[in-house]
């Protein structure tokens, strides 16, 4: 990020604040968020959250710096180049450590964060650091059902309650204004080439103030805290399927710090989530959580192991008669398959031809035929035997009577042509025995 050469409008300069002091029970925290310390993850009576800071894909070093102080929270992006951006945000980080409210006081929140800017400016004029570095600030106090919130840059805050995910801070950018303004889309406005120009950050002016206010919050909502270089580089649209999605806190930091270096990583990449939960002992809810899980686990085994036993014994007492390739076989267990297993083995092949039963039972035979038990299996094969030697017995026969009437008919012929071979033979030596007197006659 960097800052505009001018300001951009205007503005009426307000009255300061009076200084804040640091808060009872307020310690200074360790700057988290640096090389080896960039995942942050805990809880107290009411909340529970999730952090983690990565340098991204294209820059060298990491100028976030993110703060986990229940119930404090915040997220500050530095700029300024090498030294100078994480030196600023360092000091935002301390400084709001040691001047943040307790309870859900907007007004205070926001005089720690410009204290957070008249540090960086004095440390920069006293040689820590560079004259023009700065960062953004984006911070948070939950107390109870309120939540305070403090923001200067484009660092953001989400809110996200019943599934839906809302921003509700404004970022001080050019782009923003923009979009204000109805130029660009708020896509358009993540793709800008001046999407890196802010106009209000820590540390450029002496005057500058933040933005302020307080929200309610429930049981079960979610608060996300962010630099740009997660919402310049993922969607709001997915940011909120994440969230939904991601069981805990930390998931979702995770989850969300992969889903900026996918799409890129262009950017320093810092993610606070919060999860506000609904009552005082948190850590037995997720312990709960987890035995309930568990004993999902252990009911979804059970039932597995079950069904697995009930199918086994399904088709170790099942049997059936079917079609192995052309003669009929006994087969133990189910006719069908499980993703192409099959639920039977062949046990017994026999002589039984299909082509020789009647075609009802062929087509039964390609479908199974369920009998009670190997034995049953057995009888009906040596009924089909029976069957068949049956069918032969009577076509033999058929073929024996037809042979027979055959026979019959063709020795009735034969006699019926002896006979009037013979007839004829009798007449004509009849003939022949009138002609002779008249020859002698003569």
């Amino acid at each position: 990020m960097r800052l505009p050469f001018k300001r951009t409008a205007p503005r009426t300069k307000r009255a300061r604040k009076p200084k804040p002091v640091p808060s009872p029970g307020h310690e200074p925290l360790p700057i988290t968020g640096r090389k080896d310390a960039d995942v942050v993850t805990g809880h107290s009576d009411r909340l529970r959250w999730g952090s983690r800071s990565d340098v991204g894909l294209v820059r060298g070093h990491n100028e976030d710096s993110f703060l986990v102080q229940a119930p404090l929270f915040a997220v500050c992006d530095g700029m300024g180049g090498h030294a100078a951006g994480e030196v600023a945000s360092a000091i935002a980080v301390r400084t709001l450590s040691q001047l943040a409210p307790s309870t859900a006081d907007d007004a205070i929140l926001g005089g720690a964060v410009e204290e957070a800017n008249s540090a960086i400016i004095e440390s920069a004029q006293s040689g820590e650091g560079k004259e023009g570095m700065g960062c953004t600030a984006s911070a948070i106090v939950i107390d109870k059902n309120h939540m305070a919130v403090a923001h200067v840059g484009d660092s953001r805050v989400y809110l996200m309650s019943g599934g839906v995910l809302v921003r509700v801070t404004h970022d001080h950018s050019y782009v923003e204004e923009l979009v204000d303004a109805g130029q660009i889309t708020t896509d358009e406005a993540r793709v800008h080439p001046s999407r890196s120009i802010i106009t209000r950050a820590l540390g450029s002016d002496p005057d500058m103030y933040a933005d302020h206010f307080t929200l309610e919050v429930r049981t079960g909502d979610r608060i996300i805290i962010c630099s740009d270089g997660l919402s310049s580089m993922v969607p709001d649209s997915s940011i909120e399927s994440i969230a939904v999605s991601s069981a805990t806190p930390q998931d979702a930091a995770d989850a969300l710090t992969s889903a900026a270096l996918e799409a890129g990583g262009h950017d320093n990449v810092t993610v606070v989530v919060v999860d506000v939960t609904d009552d005082g002992s948190a850590e037995k809810r997720h312990q709960q959580r987890k035995k309930q899980a568990l004993v999902w686990v252990i009911a979804l085994a059970a039932l597995f192991a079950l069904a697995i036993a009930i199918g086994a014994n399904m088709i170790n007492s099942s049997w059936y008669l079917g079609n192995n390739e052309g003669t009929v076989g006994i087969y133990q267990g189910l006719n069908s398959e499980v993703f192409g297993i099959p639920l039977n083995h062949l046990v017994e092949t026999t002589s039984v031809e299909v082509a020789d039963l009647p075609d009802a039972t062929q087509s039964q035979l390609e479908q199974g035929i369920r009998t009670d038990d190997e034995n049953s299996a057995l009888d009906t094969i040596n009924s089909y035997h029976e069957q068949i030697d049956t069918q032969r017995s009577q076509a033999s026969s058929v073929a024996s009577d037809v042979k027979s009437t055959t026979s019959k008919e063709e020795l009735n012929n034969d006699s019926q042509n002896t006979e009037g071979t013979n007839n004829l033979d009798t007449s004509q030596q009849s003939s022949a025995a009138t002609e002779q007197p008249e020859g002698r006659g003569e």
